[in-house]
């Protein structure tokens, strides 16, 4: 392996873009990369490389088995195991693509990777429990956050006249868009005579389906789209709590931000949540069945979660700018990787 001191070009592979956590992920560590004067390529072709960075998976199977038989460093980053085509009809096409991803990251995870990223603690147990152990190198790297664009900025406030809750989502398609039905029934039980409470969905959604809960619900919600990067920061900061609907998430980026931001989060206890929400930085509930078998969700935990931190707003806003300051920085994101990618 190359040491840190001669890791000078690496190749991310694949270039991804669009909207979504690969490509939220991608962009923080190419600023971050940059900034410490690593160059970067998305050709494996591309020579010379001192290491190979895998975000998930990659078709380009020959050119990644050429390099590791030359003794390059192949690192694979490992989000979670796409599972929700197995338990909803999104169709036969997703099911193809959800199955054929799922086979592309456990061949190289098997075959070809020397070292494994896993995004949190819950994806290597996930990922463990279902393929076995991989590479003997593994280390749990969770998602960082640039602290000097994402932070609360006091020019920027919730709302007085009502409660603003926020959900953000890159894609909610593809079994996703199932927070939606959660977030409005949290919203409709904060409602009452004597407070307005909206819900504001920000992702790239089916109109159908946008129109579909809008005539449905008894709350108002707004529909963002998918928001500019560079806007989020003041998306986080209108709002009083972030709710993240997406069940076994491995590592969501919006929890990390929102907190960042000074944004506290609400979630069930799925997936990586318990390790990210601190106890000061918003309240992670019992789900109150199993999520693997897209059991009924615990509502009236979640509602009465989310009234804790509308209670208690000054002392979860801090606490989340703090739960981000002392665990999800993009310097130490970054430094992790290298190391891994050089050690």
């Amino acid at each position: 392996m190359p040491s840190l001191k001669t890791l000078k070009r690496i190749c991310i592979t694949p270039h991804v873009s669009g909207v979504g956590g690969m490509v939220s992920f991608q962009g923080k560590l190419l600023s971050g990369l940059a900034g410490q004067g690593v160059e970067v390529t998305s050709n494996l072709s591309d020579e010379p490389i001192d290491a190979v960075l895998v975000i998930g998976g990659t078709r380009n199977l020959l050119a990644l088995r050429r390099l590791a038989r030359r003794g390059v460093p192949i690192v694979q980053r490992l989000d979670g195991i796409n599972w929700l085509h197995r338990r909803l009809r999104t169709g036969y096409r997703h099911w193809l693509r959800a199955e054929i991803g799922n086979w592309l990251l456990a061949y190289i995870r098997e075959r070809i990777a020397a070292r494994i990223i896993y995004q949190s603690k819950f994806v290597e147990d996930w990922w463990e429990r279902v393929y076995g152990p991989g590479p003997d190198y593994k280390q749990v790297i969770h998602n960082g956050v640039d602290k000097n664009i994402f932070r609360p900025d006091v020019t920027n406030n919730p709302p007085n006249d009502r409660i603003s809750i926020l959900m953000v989502e890159g894609n909610l398609r593809g079994g996703h868009e199932l927070g939606i039905e959660s977030a409005v029934a949290l919203t409709e039980g904060l409602q009452t005579g004597r407070n307005k409470v909206e819900l504001v969905v920000a992702g790239q959604i089916d109109a159908e389906l946008a129109k579909k809960w809008t005539h449905k619900a008894n709350i108002e919600i707004s529909w963002s789209g998918v928001i500019p990067h560079e806007q989020l920061p003041k998306l986080y900061g209108g709002t009083h709590l972030l709710f993240s609907g997406d069940l076994n998430a491995a590592c969501p980026n919006s929890v990390i931000e929102a907190m960042a931001c000074g944004l506290p989060v609400l979630a069930f206890n799925t997936g990586a949540l318990s390790e990210l929400v601190s106890e000061k930085a918003g309240r992670v509930v019992s789900y109150g069945g199993d999520p693997w078998k897209l059991d009924r969700p615990n509502i009236p935990g979640l509602v009465e979660g989310a009234k804790e931190i509308l209670n208690n707003q000054a002392s979860f806003r801090s606490g989340a700018r703090s739960c981000a300051e002392e665990k999800f920085g993009l310097d130490g994101m970054v430094d992790a990787y290298l190391e891994v990618l050089g050690g």
